[in-house]
């Protein structure tokens, strides 16, 4: 499998190693191992621009998700994950929980999405939240439950 981190925003340090073991625990976590991702971390301004041109909502986010399957690929191919690194430092500050970890939240919930979890309705953001849980609690990281505070009220 391969992971790719980039970083297209300076305001925020990324920790790109750790979010590259993150995206391998949940590739494999979701018998994706094999996959292929790109990890891009850009700031508020440009998470805007795509959310609005992919989506057609006009605000910023967290996490963008963009699939990608090609018939007969040599590899299994997964796609892409786009997080803002402005929102990572401002879910981290308002939850009191360190940035790493929140960046590690974002690359789980952005893999998952990759892999078809959706969390537009409060049923399934309780299952891929549970499932999100499982993967960052898997390599025995102590994860508050206050990392998803918000998330589904």
């Amino acid at each position: 499998m391969a992971v790719a981190v980039a970083n297209r925003q300076r305001r925020v340090a990324v920790p790109a190693a750790r979010l590259a073991r993150a995206a391998r625990a949940a590739l494999a976590a979701v018998g994706r191992a094999g996959g292929d991702v790109e990890v891009l971390v850009v700031g508020d301004d440009e998470i805007r621009r795509l959310n609005a041109a992919w989506r057609g909502v006009r605000r910023r986010t967290d996490v963008l998700a963009f699939p990608l399957c090609i018939p007969n690929a040599p590899s299994p191919l997964v796609g892409q994950v786009v997080i803002s690194a402005d929102a990572a430092r401002r879910q981290a500050r308002r939850l009191r929980v360190p940035l790493p970890l929140e960046f590690d939240l974002l690359v789980t919930h952005g893999v998952l999405h990759l892999v078809g979890y959706d969390d537009r309705n409060p049923g399934e953001a309780r299952l891929m939240h549970v499932r999100e849980r499982q993967i960052l609690a898997s390599d025995r990281r102590r994860v508050p439950a206050r990392l998803w505070t918000g998330l589904l009220e």
